[in-house]
């Protein structure tokens, strides 16, 4: 890399992903601190191996140009497809999903990756696109988007497919996707819920119902929900201080240290924990819009707001579900939930919005 380069490194992307995982290890040791056979720090350090991985993968896709990445297009998606396709036959099953494929010691789940894939894959896409003000212009959109989502779905991994939705939609807005066009979809949408209900797996449905009243089971389906609001509510100002949550340290949570890490933050580091949070992901969502803004091509934009719909979106999600605001989907929160392919993922994501970034300015020599 040229020196020039690195004078154009947004630092407070880092700084922001830094301070998230030093908050990420220490919740994720305290969730835990009262089931971990290896010591409270067991889980935690494998969070930490995981962040020097994934700085070393940003490293490496900082050092590539983003167009290069644009240019193999055809042969990520093809690899990202064919990733999908192997997990529905030789995937490992786990929580009533198939979603992983084991690679020696450890777990990928393609989906995970599938997420800069689309990311990629549509950005060049959309580069050579001269209008999206008809359903014509985005009917190249839905051949390339619709049979990924449905491969994810098919896992079932809805939340997944969630997410890939708020990406395209993030990336169609800003390429310029006609208001008409947009509020057509999005109506379309609301009137095909019904048949979208009729293909939801149970487990789907009532996870629905348990967002609308999370006592009609309690101690079932309404459990988690109920549990991480409480726990929340209790951390009130100041929280309960670290290792001292009740909830999370007598086990009334579940899943705490990966789809339910913000009611752990909540209740032990209270409504100061919670607002520093947001404050980084605020300062990391803003930075990376600056960049995409300041980007030299549209290329390079439509890459950036792509991540940046993904990380939004999975922080409202998550942080919705761990407040009973929203449906729980199993969405991990970026940065801060403990998992392997998710948090190296969003590292990679990171380094190519930095890669952007970087890319701003042409070199003149």
């Amino acid at each position: 890399m040229d020196r020039k380069l690195l004078k154009n490194i947004e630092y407070p992307i880092l700084i922001a992903i830094i301070l998230l995982t030093i908050i990420s290890v220490l919740m994720i040791s305290s969730a835990t601190h009262a089931m971990s056979s290896g010591g409270s720090f067991s889980t935690a350090r494998k969070q930490l191996i995981w962040f020097g991985i994934g700085l070393a993968a940003m490293v490496f896709v900082i050092s590539i140009d983003y167009h290069s990445f644009a240019n193999w297009a055809n042969i990520i998606y093809i690899i990202n497809f064919l990733l999908l396709i192997f997990v529905l036959f030789i995937g490992e099953e786990g929580g009533g999903a198939q979603r992983w494929l084991d690679i020696g010691s450890f777990r990928l789940q393609p989906s995970e990756f599938a997420k800069l894939a689309v990311i990629i894959t549509l950005a060049k896409h959309l580069e050579k696109k001269k209008s999206l003000s008809s359903l014509q212009d985005l009917l190249s959109v839905g051949l390339h988007m619709i049979p990924v989502m449905l491969l994810i779905a098919k896992q079932p991994d809805l939340g997944t497919s969630l997410v890939l939705l708020a990406m395209v939609l993030g990336m169609l807005f800003i390429a310029g996707l006609s208001y008409k066009l947009l509020a057509g979809i999005m109506t379309a949408g609301i009137f095909s819920l019904p048949i979208v209900w009729l293909f939801l797996k149970p487990y789907q449905k009532d996870r629905i119902l348990v967002f609308i009243n999370p006592y009609l089971d309690p101690l079932g389906k309404g459990y988690h929900v109920i549990q991480s609001k409480i726990a929340i509510g209790s951390g009130k100002l100041f929280g309960k201080g670290l290792y001292q949550g009740t909830q999370n340290q007598l086990n009334f949570l579940p899943v705490k240290h990966t789809d339910f890490i913000f009611a752990v933050l909540g209740e032990e580091l209270g409504f100061i924990g919670g607002i520093t949070l947001f404050i980084l992901y605020f300062i990391l969502l803003y930075y990376s819009l600056r960049v995409a803004f300041k980007a030299r091509d549209l290329l390079g934009t439509y890459i950036v707001v792509g991540v940046v719909s993904m990380w939004a979106f999975q922080i409202l999600i998550n942080i919705g579900m761990n407040m009973g605001i929203m449906p729980v989907t199993g969405i991990p929160l970026p940065f801060m939930s403990y998992g392997g392919s998710s948090f190296l993922m969003n590292m990679i994501a990171a380094g190519l919005v930095i890669n952007v970034g970087m890319r701003r300015q042409k070199i003149l020599f």
